[in-house]
């Protein structure tokens, strides 16, 4: 087997649309630069994702140096062009689940008006500014961690060896795009990342907190944005612990940095798994 390496870097620069692949990328304590820092809400702040509008899994998103710049996949000659670390003084208190209430600002009229066109439905773009703080559960973390509006990390590692063993196991072939992780990791045993403690890429180090449980967003194609069965039924029968399936692990960042792809991967600290391997 060939010494670990990072195989790919992604963001999701607004949450719950495409993701990018880059080359390098710049990483903060609250997540990748650029990563989720950007959601579509309802007009009373509650975040929309593609598990109640999969519609929103066909909406690609393309960073340039000034812009954001999104379009629905199968109509791309109507785009919006979102300036970067720009927005509006109008202030929104957003909601990532129950109780994450985060300080943020609308973006445009524009950009709202674009949105609830395109998902038949009333909603508001906003954007996490610098001096927002959204604290990490501290079952998980230290008081000081911090996250963007990602689900709950600001970070998710996964390899492909775990993949190709789901895939081993499915009917059909599935792309790692699916499980929208921002680190993903080649050269190891399958779920060995669910092991790690404490890593090292290139020359930063990450600490993991604790394997990812899967909800049927997982479910949702990002191809055709139909909902299915896989990776859930299949992922059940051999990564199922206390009622959750586990696939990845949620990661902080301990120190920030440039990393890049092809960058080696170094495990420091192992913590026993919690889920025995099969």
């Amino acid at each position: 087997m060939n010494a670990p390496v990072l195989k790919e870097i992604r963001i999701y620069p607004i949450k719950s649309l495409g993701g990018i692949s880059l080359s390098e990328a710049e990483v903060e304590l609250k997540g990748f630069r650029y990563d989720r820092r950007w959601m579509l809400v309802k007009p009373d702040g509650v975040f929309l994702t593609q598990r109640e509008n999969t519609v929103m899994a066909l909406v690609e998103v393309e960073l340039t140096d000034r812009h954001l710049r999104v379009y629905h996949r199968h109509r791309p000659d109507d785009f919006l062009e979102i300036p970067l670390d720009q927005a509006t003084d109008e202030q929104l208190t957003a909601y990532v689940w129950d109780d994450q209430a985060v300080d943020s600002r609308v973006v445009s009229q524009e950009a709202d008006d674009w949105f609830s066109r395109l998902l038949g439905l009333e909603c508001r773009l906003v954007y996490m500014p610098e001096n927002s703080r959204r604290s990490v559960d501290p079952k998980y973390a230290q008081p000081n961690d911090v996250v963007s509006f990602a689900d709950g990390y600001p970070y998710l590692v996964i390899s492909t060896d775990s993949l190709d063993e789901l895939n081993r196991r499915v009917e059909k072939p599935l792309e790692m795009i699916r499980f929208r992780p921002n680190l993903v990791v080649e050269g190891v045993l399958p779920h060995d990342e669910d092991t790690w403690y404490r890593f090292q890429i290139g020359e930063l180090r990450f600490l993991g907190v604790k394997p990812c449980a899967r909800c049927v967003l997982t479910t949702i194609d990002p191809e055709t944005s139909l909902k299915g069965k896989e990776p859930l039924k299949t992922l059940a029968t051999y990564r199922r612990l206390d009622n959750k399936i586990l696939f990845g692990q949620n990661v902080l960042a301990e120190t920030p940095g440039i990393l890049r792809v092809g960058d080696p991967v170094q495990v420091l600290e192992r913590r026993p798994a919690r889920l025995p391997f099969s």
